[in-house]
C-alpha cells in the first residue's frame, strides 16, 4: 500500500522533473493535497508548452528560419517542408535497450501510427487475412472495415494454437494491449505460429511492460517480424497528455529483416511515404522535454506500478460488490475495468451514465472526473465499446492515487452503480 505522505513525495519528485525542464524554473515546493497535485502538474504543463512557443517561435511547419537547433528536451529533430521528412533523434520511449529496432517512424497520433502501417501493407503485403484477438479497440476494428480492403480481417473465436490458417495468402496478427488477459495469454502459447507478422498496440502497456518483451521474445523465436505500433499520449507523458504522439517501431523476427512473402525493408519504406502522404508526421512540440532520463523511467515505472495496485484492489472490490454488473475485470493491460449496465444503451446513453457517475462521487469530493483515455492523476469515467459481446459499456480508469484512498473511490462507484442499477432490477 502506498500511504498519502510517500504519493505527495513521489509527486513532488514528478513536479522537480518537470520544472527541470523550464529554461526559467519554478519554486517548487512539496504538495500538500491530492488537488493540489492534479492542479499544479498540469499548471507546469501550460507553463512547459508554453515557453515552447515562446523561445522556439522558428520550429514552424515549413522551417523557413532554418534555426540553428530544433530540439525538444533530449529530442532533436531535422525536416523541411510540412515535417513530411520528420527524422526524430533521441531517447527511445520503449525500455528495449537489448533489443534492436530497425526503424522507429513518429506520428501525429496512435491512429495515424496504425493507419499509415496498415494502409502502406496494400503495396508490400498485398492481399491477406488480419487477425485479430477478440474485442480489439473498436477504432482500429471501425478503420479496417471501412478503408483497409486488401486485408481480410478474422477474429479469432479460439486460441491462435487452434487456429486452422490459410497458408497460401499471408497471415498477419493484429495483437492489442486492451484485449482480455486470458485471449492474450492464450495467444502467447501458440507453439508453431504460421505468421508473416505481428503488428502489436502497446498503447496500453508501460513502455517498460514485461508483457512487450514476452511478444518480442515470442516473435523472435518464431523468426516472425513485429511492428510496435504506439500512442504516446497515455503512459509516456507521467499522466499529462503532454500532446498528440505516436509511433511505429519495426523489429525483424528473420533473416535480414525477411518474411516469408514481403520485405520488412519495403513495409518501413512504404510506411514512411504513407506518412507523408496522409500528412500524419508528428510535431516536434509535442515530445516531452523531460521524456527518457532514468528519473523519467523511474518515476513512471512507479506511476504504472502504482495504477496497476489500485486495479486488482478495485478488481476484488468489484467482483466481490458488482458480480452480475462486470462486463470485463481482467484486460491484459490492468489500467481499466468495464460496468456492463442490465439494460442496452446506445452510446449517447453510456457517456450519460459516465459523466452522471463522475459528477456525484466529485460532488462527495471523490478524484473521479468524466474524462475519455486514462493514465492520469484522477480517476477517470467514460463510456466504451465492448467490442467482445457488442455492447455499450462504462469505463473506468484507475489512477496512481494514495491507496486507501483510491479503495474508498472504487467502493463509492461500486455503491453508487447498485443504487444506479436498483429499478432495473425491480423493473
Amino acid at each position: 500500500m502506498e500511504t498519502l505522505e510517500r504519493y505527495l513525495d513521489r509527486k513532488r519528485e514528478e513536479f522537480e522533473l518537470l520544472n527541470g525542464s523550464l529554461k526559467n524554473p519554478m519554486t517548487i515546493r512539496r504538495p500538500e493535497s491530492v488537488a493540489e497535485v492534479i492542479e499544479r502538474k498540469f499548471h507546469l504543463a501550460a507553463a512547459l508548452k508554453a515557453e515552447h512557443d515562446l523561445h522556439d517561435w522558428a520550429l514552424t511547419e515549413t522551417a523557413w528560419a532554418q534555426p540553428a537547433r530544433r530540439r525538444s528536451g533530449p529530442f532533436e529533430f531535422s525536416y523541411d517542408y510540412q515535417r513530411a521528412d520528420l527524422e526524430v533523434t533521441g531517447p527511445s520511449f520503449y525500455q528495449l535497450e537489448d533489443f534492436e529496432v530497425d526503424a522507429c517512424i513518429y506520428t501525429s497520433s496512435g491512429m495515424a501510427a496504425i493507419s499509415a502501417l496498415l494502409l502502406a501493407s496494400a503495396r508490400v503485403v498485398g492481399e491477406a487475412e488480419l487477425l485479430l484477438l477478440p474485442g480489439s479497440y473498436s477504432e482500429t476494428v471501425e478503420l479496417i472495415d471501412l478503408h483497409v480492403r486488401h486485408l481480410t480481417p478474422r477474429v479469432l473465436d479460439k486460441p491462435l494454437g487452434e487456429t486452422v490458417l490459410r497458408a497460401r495468402r499471408p497471415q498477419m496478427l493484429f495483437l492489442d494491449s486492451c484485449a482480455a488477459a486470458d485471449d492474450f495469454a492464450a495467444t502467447l502459447r501458440c507453439a508453431k505460429p504460421e505468421l508473416d507478422l505481428v503488428i502489436f498496440d502497446t498503447t496500453c502497456f508501460s513502455s517498460g511492460s514485461g508483457r512487450i518483451r514476452r511478444v518480442i521474445d515470442w516473435t523472435r523465436r518464431h523468426q516472425i517480424p513485429v511492428v510496435l505500433v504506439r500512442s504516446h499520449t497515455k503512459l509516456d507523458s507521467l499522466g499529462l497528455e503532454y500532446g498528440r504522439l505516436g509511433s511505429v517501431a519495426f523489429l525483424g523476427g528473420g533473416p535480414a529483416g525477411v518474411a516469408r512473402h514481403f520485405s520488412l525493408r519495403s513495409l518501413i519504406g512504404e510506411t514512411r511515404i504513407a506518412v507523408r502522404l496522409l500528412g500524419g508526421a508528428a510535431l516536434p512540440a509535442h515530445f516531452p522535454p523531460y521524456a527518457g532520463s532514468r528519473a523519467y523511467r523511474r518515476l513512471t515505472n512507479k506511476r504504472i506500478a502504482a495504477i496497476l495496485r489500485n486495479s486488482r484492489r478495485t478488481v476484488r472490490c468489484f467482483a466481490s460488490e458488482l458480480a452480475c454488473a462486470a462486463a470485463e475485470l481482467h484486460f491484459a493491460h490492468g489500467l481499466y475495468v468495464t460496468l456492463a449496465p442490465l439494460r442496452a444503451l446506445d452510446e449517447r446513453q453510456a457517456k450519460e451514465v459516465a459523466a452522471e457517475l463522475s459528477q456525484d462521487l466529485a460532488k462527495a469530493g471523490l478524484p473521479l472526473r468524466h474524462a475519455g483515455s486514462f493514465g492520469f492523476d484522477f480517476g477517470a469515467a467514460e463510456w466504451s465499446y465492448d467490442g467482445r459481446r457488442e455492447r455499450h459499456v462504462v469505463r473506468l480508469a484507475v489512477p496512481d492515487l494514495p491507496t486507501a484512498l483510491w479503495d474508498e473511490v472504487a467502493l463509492a462507484a461500486a455503491n453508487w452503480w447498485n443504487a444506479w442499477q436498483a429499478p432495473s432490477r425491480k423493473a
